[in-house]
């Protein structure tokens, strides 16, 4: 019995939730079988996925494979990025200092050597490793 080549219009679901829809045919590359989709977008996208990638074939006719090629096509990869993180410390880019050991915004090694941990803010100018300890005076 000859073997028969899947070639049809279908919807695929993919592990991550995703779904695109398009010409699912197989193909073969070094030996290995993936599972091709030629999506039929704005530009077009042709995406080979390995068979344990697929939880669901769902064969489709060719007009509603394109309807919903459009809206789930894959889109241009893009740099996501974040702005930049605001000055540590109040308003108007004040940098806090404690009033006991010294210790900023920047830097409270003073306090992880003291304590083992880092310091949070209990007052605008008192840290916690000074709110909780009897040391007088500044200076690390």
């Amino acid at each position: 019995m000859a073997e028969q080549r899947f070639e049809e219009w279908a919807i695929l679901e993919l592990m991550g939730h995703r779904r695109l829809a398009g010409l699912v045919t197989e193909q073969t590359i070094g030996g290995a079988s993936f599972i091709r989709i030629d999506v039929p977008c704005d530009p077009p996208a042709t995406q080979l996925y390995a068979p344990g990638a697929i939880y669901c074939i769902t064969p489709t006719t060719e007009q509603l494979a394109r309807q919903v090629a459009q809206a789930t096509a894959p889109r241009p990869i893009e740099r996501w990025e974040l702005p930049a993180p605001a000055k540590p410390g109040l308003g108007g880019g004040k940098i806090r200092e404690c009033r006991i050991c010294g210790c900023t915004d920047e830097d409270c090694s003073g306090c992880i050597e003291r304590t083992g941990e880092p310091c949070y803010w209990v007052e605008e100018d008192l840290c916690s490793a000074c709110a909780h300890s009897d040391m007088p005076g500044k200076g690390r």
